[in-house]
């Protein structure tokens, strides 16, 4: 594989080269839980629904089904561990992890472990971005350059455009520069500046007119974190967990301000290197992603956040972001990729209401679908794509369980909706 290939993976959802294979699940390592319905419980037969029976009853048979499809997914892509998390009111719930959080001491994956979480911490940042509109401190028709200064065509594209993804920025992570200071030192601190830099420094840093098209950008959210800073008055992570986190009760997802990584948590394994072999990239400093991918949560926190940000409503029963402006954040236009559309920072995949995340050594994915309530979360300790389409391995997994559990939607984003469009090296 190229380096041209490798550069157009970094921090998308999509990563370099082919897992290592063989690593087999190890027995589930949490409980399942599930409420006593009225009714006789299902069995085994009738556990996996056709797409008009709806969501079906998280009991002993339909766990036992989900083991076997977790575990088939596990040995097949070479992923070292995952953590999943599925629940829906009336139905129950289930909690497990599955094979190893280290590869070196085999210590198996457990379910409380904290996970770096990679892109979703858009939806963080762009809620905190609505926040301010509502109390009137930024549009979201208001040009970037009323806020952030140097930006290429500033004075035409809006915050609108930056949270859609349909600002025509070119993203950082595209730049041959960025990936060669990544990978020559992983545990370097990064400026949201320095990562500006490298966008609007390149030959090219707008690739198409303002709303001209849909393409996935971290430069975008980049920007956003520094209009949020401004008009809070407030660090972005400590506005983040006053006014996001600590509301919802989500006690165990942070923004660090460094490379630290709390306690319980697994190690990561990544082939975002110099060299494309597999490394560790546990301790590597995230401020590269800052706004668009530094964050941390676990598997209770993401499934707090899957409802708070599909709803806009916190646990509470307050709003966290106001109705209109939840239901712009909603609107989904639909990306080149049939059945994926992207909203406010936002993704709607086959009626799956949520985002992925993704950054060396770890991937997640958080989703909500309205029509049953229901959340997944899953939690993986790799990037490492899988099979002859590179495909993220979170999808690959987000797909199995579905296809199990809701036929007529079925989670299948590929990895070609965050591919960052990137200039060529002579434009």
């Amino acid at each position: 594989m190229s380096r041209t290939d490798q550069r157009q993976r970094l921090y998308r959802k999509a990563c370099v080269g082919l897992a290592t294979a063989g690593l087999l699940a190890l027995p589930a390592t949490s409980a399942l839980a599930h409420t006593p319905q009225a009714a006789a419980p299902q069995s085994a037969a009738s556990a996996e629904p056709s797409p008009s029976d709806g969501f079906p009853t998280l009991d002993d048979a339909t766990a036992a089904k989900l083991d076997r499809t977790i575990q088939e997914v596990l040995k097949k892509t070479g992923v070292p561990g995952v953590i999943v998390g599925i629940s829906a009111p009336g139905k129950g719930e289930y909690t497990r992890a599955f094979g190893v959080a280290d590869k070196a001491t085999r210590q198996p994956m457990a379910a409380d472990f904290y996970s770096r979480i990679g892109s979703e911490t858009k939806t963080f940042t762009v809620t905190a971005l609505l926040q301010l509109a509502h109390q009137g401190k930024v549009g979201l028709d208001d040009p970037i350059g009323k806020y952030v200064k140097g930006v290429p065509n500033g004075d035409k594209v809006t915050l609108r455009e930056l949270a859609g993804m349909r600002s025509g920025l070119l993203s950082y992570t595209a730049t041959e520069t960025f990936y060669k200071a990544l990978t020559t030192d992983p545990r370097r601190h990064f400026s949201p500046q320095e990562l500006l830099d490298y966008a609007f420094h390149a030959p090219k840093p707008v690739i198409f007119a303002p709303n001209a098209q849909f393409n996935y950008s971290n430069t975008n959210l980049i920007l956003l974190g520094l209009v949020v800073e401004k008009q809070s008055g407030q660090p972005l992570s400590a506005y983040i967990r006053d006014h996001i986190l600590r509301p919802a009760g989500m006690n165990r997802t942070s923004f660090p301000d460094d490379a630290s990584y709390p306690a319980p948590h697994a190690q990561g394994y990544t082939q975002q290197t110099a060299s494309g072999k597999t490394e560790e990239a546990t301790d590597w400093n995230p401020s590269w992603g800052w706004a668009a991918g530094a964050m941390i949560s676990d598997l209770p926190g993401l499934r707090i956040w899957a409802k708070t940000l599909a709803t806009g409503v916190f646990p509470d029963g307050t709003r966290m972001v106001s109705p209109d402006l939840q239901k712009q954040r909603l609107h989904t236009p639909p990306t080149t990729i049939p059945g994926a559309g992207y909203g406010l920072g936002i993704f709607d995949v086959q009626g799956w209401t949520g985002h992925n995340g993704s950054l060396p050594g770890y991937q997640s994915l958080t989703m909500y679908l309205p029509e049953e309530q229901a959340t997944l979360v899953v939690l993986l300790n790799t990037d490492i794509p899988y099979g002859p389409q590179q495909e993220e391995p979170s999808t690959v997994f987000g797909e199995a369980i579905t296809k199990l559990l809701t036929p007529a939607h079925v989670y299948n984003l590929p990895a070609a909706a965050q591919k960052d469009t990137t200039p060529s090296p002579t434009s």
